[in-house]
This record gives structure tokens, C-alpha cells and sequence, in this order.
């Protein structure tokens, strides 16, 4: 079933209940409500059609040597998030501005507009940018979601999703039970791209999911998932705390299942972060290069195979909450979680190498969280200059009980072996001191 360019998706899909595949067009489809497939239906395109959750902005008018349109904006809404700058906190509006496609930083008053940024006055309803809109394209995403996660077993393919006004830690594509997402480009959306909401056996694959304002992938609550052959790259454009929360490339919650085969690049926050009560989680053969912070984070978590994993660059990125120390993480932490194994990963000139966090983190549903059976083998660690250490970190009313750590048959290249490149029970070692203290005996370093 076709649905053309100008139709009411919904429409076209409540029309015809009997259809199970639905088309849409080659060209701009511009979508003012969720879309809610029904059960083992398929929405997809072949020619290149684009869903957009914006809205033109006409009708702009000089003011002080700026431009303003008035009566556009939202009535106020409930604002949450958490924005690297905490005092103003712009990354919790969901409201964003493009001329001709390309996207403007939000201010937070009047005075601060300057060309490439805009400012929303919703108080006033009103919105200003300092350059001259004539002759451009001006658009504002308005709509909070593509497409909702109503029934079961829905296919998504070919589709462009990009300009919608998703809420923080919301999904301009919600995916529910049994879908299945293949090979769309998720873009350009205010907080989460692609969210797993309750998705037991979910498939998201082969997609591009970049430059979103929060995070590109999110799972949460869902089981047996596979996020498989991504490219998830650029994503938190909108300015949400890059150090802890929930902004860069892929985050999963309360899930379990597969993440493999996926680049994980430039985003602005963790690369891959697993946090509170995650189980039999497998990470495993993902490139996971230049992020602003962790490359990989198992946090608060149980049961975790973390393998095969280039882990590269990552780290560096500046920002409150950031810094050197193994607190702050490295290119794969894992922050007190229980039976985890971390094994055949490169893990080359991060912040740091290998970051393990013994924390007073409280229960969970599998048992209190506690570091615990984690084992750090045959893994290849490369500690250049920019690179601070591997190594343990406790606090003081949770030490980490022996054996509950094993660094086994890893091989390490750290420059000189007298530089005090690892850490434990609050000292600086050099190799000689990290093996004395119980750790690689059987590994090598150059």
C-alpha cells in the first residue's frame, strides 16, 4: 500500500486494516503525530523517503538587528535532563532549528545570539536568529515522535527519520516486541534516535543513527535485543552532560542480549554504556573509537561478555566530571558488576586502559551490586603518552575482596616499564609493583 507524499500515514494504515506492507513515496513526508503501525506490518521505503518532524518557519520579520517569528513554539512542557551546562540547561528543550538543513545552537537568552545560533523565547513565543532567513529554508521540529512502538513484530526499513522534538530519553523511532529495524538513517532528532522501549527481541541492524542531540541508541526494559552492524557517530549535538548522562552512542537499561559488529564514533559522551541491572549482555566485535568519554561502560551490572572489541581513542573528551584519574574511566571500566569477563579487546590510547570501580552502589534485582568474579584476559593494552593507567580503584566502605579481580595472559605496551602506569589500594605502580601485587603474573609488557 502506497502512501504518498501529502497523505496522513495513519490515515492510509487505518483504512486498510488487511495490509500488512506499507510504502511511502520518494520525497519529504512531514509527520504531525506518531505513527502506530499495526501487528507484523512493514513500513519501509525503496526510493528514499524522508520523515520529517518539522514544521516551516514563515513570516520572519527584522527586529533590532535581528530576525523573530512569533507564535510558533510549544505550550510549556515538563523539562528534564541532565545538560553539561547545569546552570541554563538548553539541552532540555526538544525544540531545534535547521536552515537549509543545517542545524543551529540553541542559546539561552537574547543577548548570547550570534550567527549559527538561535534563541527561543517561550515565555514570549517567540524565536530570533541572527542571520537574515530570505530566500533560506527555515524549519523547526515540532513533532515528538516518528513512530510509536503500539503493536508487535513491525518491520522499519529504508526509511530517513530526522527534525523531531523527542523528549529527553525519548525516541523519534520507538521499537517494540519483535521488531525488527534494518538499514534506515536516524538523524538530526532532539534527544534519543533509535529507543528499544520494552522490546523483548528486537533487531536493530545495518542503520546509520547519527548526530542526534542526546544519544543515538537507547534499550531499555527489553530482553534478547541484538544491535547489530551500526554506525553510530556524533550523536549529544545538543548539549547533554557528556561525563554521566545518558548522552553519546548506545546506552541500555534493565536489558540483556547482543551488541556486535557496530562502529561507535565521535560520539559526545560513552560509547557503549550498560548501567543498572543489565544481564547476560554480550559486547562483542565493535569498533568503539573517539568518544568523549568511556569507550565502554558495564556499570551496576551482572553476567557481561566484553570481547573482541576495538577500543581506541577514547576519553578525551573535556567537560565537568572528567578528568585523568581511573574514577573518571578509560577505554573499557567496569564499574562494580559481577561476572564479568573482558577478553581479546585492542584497547589502544585511551584516557585510560582499563578502568575497574569498586563502589557502594545498594541492591539489585539479581543481588547487591558488588564487584565481583571479573576476569581481564588476553586482552592487548597499549598505554601511550596520553594514556594515565589501568587498573583498580575502591572506595573506602567497599574495598574490593581478593580474587574478586583477575588479570590473566594480557599483553601490555607502556614505553618504559619503571613509568607508574597502573593502580591499586590507592597507589601508583610501576609493572614490577602491579604484578607483585597479584596481577598479570602470566601477562607480558614491553
Amino acid at each position: 500500500m502506497a502512501i504518498a507524499v501529502g497523505a496522513d500515514p495513519q490515515k492510509v494504515i487505518d483504512a486498510n486494516p488487511t495490509a500488512k506492507t506499507f510504502c511511502f513515496a520518494k520525497g519529504l513526508h512531514r509527520i504531525s503525530h506518531a505513527i502506530r503501525p499495526g501487528a507484523g506490518s512493514t513500513l519501509g521505503s525503496s526510493e528514499g523517503a524522508v520523515l520529517t518532524g518539522s514544521v516551516p518557519l514563515k513570516g520572519w520579520r527584522a527586529e533590532g538587528g535581528r530576525w523573530v517569528v512569533r507564535d510558533v513554539l510549544p505550550s510549556a512542557y515538563k523539562l528534564k535532563g541532565k545538560c553539561e551546562d547545569e546552570k541554563t540547561n538548553p539541552c532540555q528543550l526538544a525544540e531545534q532549528l535547521f536552515v537549509d538543513g543545517l542545524h543551529l545552537t540553541r542559546v539561552m537568552s537574547l543577548d548570547q545570539l550570534k550567527p549559527g545560533t538561535f534563541f527561543g523565547d517561550y515565555q514570549a513565543n517567540a524565536v530570533y536568529v541572527a542571520d537574515d532567513p530570505a530566500g533560506k529554508v527555515v524549519e523547526m521540529s515540532r513533532t515528538r515522535t516518528a513512530i510509536e512502538a503500539s503493536a508487535q513484530d513491525v518491520t522499519i526499513s529504508g526509511l530517513t527519520i530526522e527534525h523531531f522534538a523527542s523528549i529527553p530519553q525519548g525516541g523519534a523511532l520507538q521499537v517494540g516486541t519483535g521488531w525488527k529495524v534494518l538499514a534506515n538513517e536516524v538523524r538530526w532528532n532532539h534527544a534519543v534516535g533509535v529507543m528499544v522501549l520494552q522490546g523483548d527481541r528486537a533487531t536493530v541492524s545495518g542503520n546509520t543513527v547519527a548526530d542526534n542531540g542526546q544519544l543515538g541508541i537507547g534499550q531499555y526494559r527489553s530482553a534478547d535485543v541484538k544491535l547489530t552492524g551500526n554506525l553510530v557517530t556524533r550523536n549529544n549535538t545538543d548539549g547533554f552532560w557528556i561525563a554521566d548522562w545518558e548522552s553519546g552512542g548506545i546506552k541500555s537499561t534493565r536489558s540483556s542480549g547482543e551488541v556486535s559488529g557496530n562502529d561507535i564514533v565521535a560520539n559526545r559522551g560513552i560509547g557503549m554504556w550498560s548501567d543498572i541491572a543489565e544481564y547476560d549482555r554480550k559486547i562483542v566485535g565493535n569498533r568503539i573509537r573517539d568518544n568523549a568519554a568511556d569507550g565502554i561502560r558495564y556499570e551496576i551490572s551482572y553476567q557481561a561478555v566484553i570481547e573482541q572489541n576495538v577500543v581506541e581513542g577514547n576519553g578525551f573528551g573535556t567537560g565537568r566530571g572528567s578528568g585523568p584519574s581511573l574514577w573518571d574511566g578509560g577505554g573499557i571500566n567496569v564499574n562494580t558488576s559481577s561476572d564479568v569477563t573482558v577478553a581479546g579487546n585492542l584497547i589502544k590510547g585511551n584516557r585510560n586502559g582499563i578502568a575497574i570501580q569498586s563502589r557502594t552502589r545498594g541492591d539489585g534485582p539479581r543481588g547487591v551490586y558488588v564487584l565481583n568474579g571479573v576476569v581481564i584476559e588476553a586482552n592487548q593494552v597499549v598505554m601511550d603518552d596520553k594514556t594515565a593507567s589501568t587498573g583498580v580503584v575502591e572506595n573506602k566502605e567497599s574495598p574490593a575482596k581478593d580474587g574478586a579481580i583477575r588479570f590473566s595472559r594480557n599483553s601490555y605496551r607502556i614505553g618504559d616499564r619503571a613509568a607508574e602506569r597502573f593502580a591499586y589500594r590507592g597507589k601508583t605502580m610501576t609493572w614490577t609493583q602491579w604484578q607483585a601485587a597479584g596481577f598479570d603474573k602470566d601477562s607480558i609488557s614491553n
